[in-house]
């Protein structure tokens, strides 16, 4: 439960990283253990994503189209 504190990893990511150590470990019995130990969901990391915003308001007969480059 101190590797989850701590790392702060997704469910997939901690499976991996501690199946090294504990062989026998699955990705149910995992979520299981945090489940129980109630700290199966990630705390809400403010700053991830940008606000929302809404689109400039155009007269009737314009079509906004957003572009990006791949």
């Amino acid at each position: 439960m101190a590797f989850r504190r701590d790392t702060l990893l997704p469910l997939d990511d901690g499976l991996y990283a501690l199946q090294a150590t504990i062989p026998n470990l699955t990705r149910s019995s995992l979520h299981l253990c945090l489940l129980r130990h109630a700290i199966s969901r990630l705390p809400k990391v403010e700053g991830d994503k940008p606000g929302k915003r809404a689109f400039k308001p155009y007269p009737i007969g314009f079509v906004h189209i957003d572009i990006a480059e791949g």
